[in-house]
C-alpha cells in the first residue's frame, strides 16, 4: 500500500499555460515550434472541464487502509466540480463486485475506477468494460490481463520490504552479529511472498544483520497480537522488528507491552495516522513505518477524470496518461513524520 500524487504531488495541483512555454523568436534563427503536448491541458488542472463521471468499485472497507481508499476517492471526487463519483457498496463477494461493475457499465459511465477483491476473478468483467468503451484504472490487485485496464495504479510490495529492510539495515550497520525478526501478513497473498522477498534482498546488503524468525498473520489487530506474543516467546533477544501492517501492528504492540520488551526497534508497515502518532510521540519501540499509500485512489480519481476529458498527465509531454503508475514507499519515522501525518489513514 501513495502518493506522488499521494498528497496530490506525484501530478501537480495546476497546469503550465500553453502561453508560458511558446515564446516569440527573437534571433535571426529559424523558429523553433514546441512539440503538441505542451498545449495539453494535464490531469491535475483544476479548471472545470467536460462533465465526467466516474464509476467506483472497491472491495469491502473492513480494514484501515481499505476504508482509506473509499475516503481519499470520495474526497478527491469532490475536489472538481464537474466530476460525478458513482460509488457501489464495497464487497468481498467476486461475484457481488462483478454484479456492481455490470451495472455500472450498463449505466454507461465515462471511466471505471476498480480495486478488484480478487484481481483474477474479476479480470473478465474489466475486459467488459473496456470493450464496452469505458476505460478502466485498476487500482492496486492487478487484473490477470492488461487488456482488461487503461492504466494500473498501485504500491510497490517488493519495495516496501526493500524499505524497510535498508532503513533497519542502516540502523544495525555498526553492531556485530545483529537479529531481526518478521511479523508478515497473509502467507497466500502474492503481496505478502513480494514483501518478505524485498526485505530479504535488501538485508543481504548488511552481512551483519540475521534474521531469525518470521510469522504470519492476518492483517488483523487479534492476529497481530497473536503471533507476536509467540514470536517474543520464541525470541529471548532481538535488535528488530518489521512488520508488514499497521493494523496488526496494533495487536503486535499489545503483546510487546503485555510482555514488557524493549530493547529493540520496530518498522511498521501502511502508514496509519495510529502509527504515525506513536512515531511521534517516540515513546514505545514503534520508530518508523513505510508507506503503502492509500491515496493512490485519490491519484486513479485524477487519471480518471484525465481519461474522461482527453487530458494527459501534468510533467509528462505525452498526450496520453501513462500504462502504469506505482507508488514509492517512504520511510516514516521521527525526521519527517509531520510531513506525512495528513496521509495517515484510521
Amino acid at each position: 500500500m501513495p502518493e506522488t500524487s499521494r498528497r496530490g504531488l506525484l501530478f501537480g495541483t495546476a497546469a503550465i499555460s500553453a502561453g508560458a512555454l511558446l515564446t516569440a523568436c527573437t534571433s535571426n534563427e529559424p523558429e523553433k515550434k514546441e512539440p503538441a503536448a505542451n498545449s495539453q491541458p494535464a490531469a491535475a488542472d483544476d479548471k472545470p472541464g467536460t462533465p465526467v463521471t466516474i464509476g467506483f468499485a472497491g472491495p469491502q472497507a473492513d480494514h484501515g487502509w481499505l476504508n482509506a481508499i473509499n475516503e481519499n476517492a470520495k474526497s478527491r471526487a469532490a475536489k472538481y466540480s464537474e466530476v460525478t463519483l458513482d460509488i457501489t457498496e464495497g464487497s468481498n463477494d467476486t461475484a457481488a463486485q462483478i454484479g456492481q461493475v455490470e451495472t455500472l457499465i450498463n449505466k454507461k459511465v465515462d471511466v471505471l475506477v476498480i480495486l478488484p477483491a480478487d484481481g483474477k476473478a474479476l479480470t473478465q468483467v474489466g475486459l467488459k468494460a473496456m470493450r464496452a468503451g469505458i476505460p478502466v484504472i485498476n487500482l492496486d490487485r492487478i487484473f490477470a490481463d492488461p487488456q482488461a485496464y487503461r492504466c494500473w495504479v498501485g504500491g510497490d510490495n517488493y519495495g516496501m520490504g526493500v524499505s524497510a529492510g535498508n532503513y533497519i539495515g542502516e540502523k544495525l550497520k555498526d553492531k556485530p552479529n545483529a537479529t531481526v525478526i518478521e511479523l508478515a501478513g497473509l502467507d497466500n497473498l502474492e503481496l505478502t511472498q513480494q514483501r518478505t522477498k524485498g526485505f530479504d534482498d535488501a538485508l543481504k546488503n548488511f552481512p551483519n544483520i540475521k534474521k531469525v524468525a518470521r510469522q504470519a498473520a492476518d492483517f488483523t489487530v487479534e492476529s497481530g497480537q497473536a503471533k507476536m506474543a509467540q514470536l517474543l516467546q520464541a525470541q529471548a533477544s532481538f535488535d528488530a522488528l518489521w512488520n508488514h501492517d499497521d493494523d496488526q501492528g496494533v495487536g503486535a504492540l499489545r503483546a510487546i507491552q503485555q510482555a514488557g520488551r524493549d530493547g529493540f526497534l520496530m518498522v511498521g508497515g501502511a502508514g496509519a495516522k495510529s502509527a504515525m502518532d506513536a512515531i511521534k510521540a517516540d515513546n514505545s519501540v514503534l520508530k518508523a513505518t513505510v508507506l503503502y499509500p492509500p491515496t493512490m485512489a485519490a491519484s486513479a480519481i485524477d487519471l480518471a477524470r484525465a481519461l474522461g476529458q482527453s487530458k494527459g498527465v501534468s510533467g509528462l509531454a505525452e498526450l496520453e496518461i501513462p500504462v502504469s503508475v506505482t507508488c514509492y514507499s517512504a520511510v516514516v519515522d521521527k525526521e519527517n513524520v509531520d510531513q506525512y501525518l495528513p496521509t495517515g489513514f484510521s
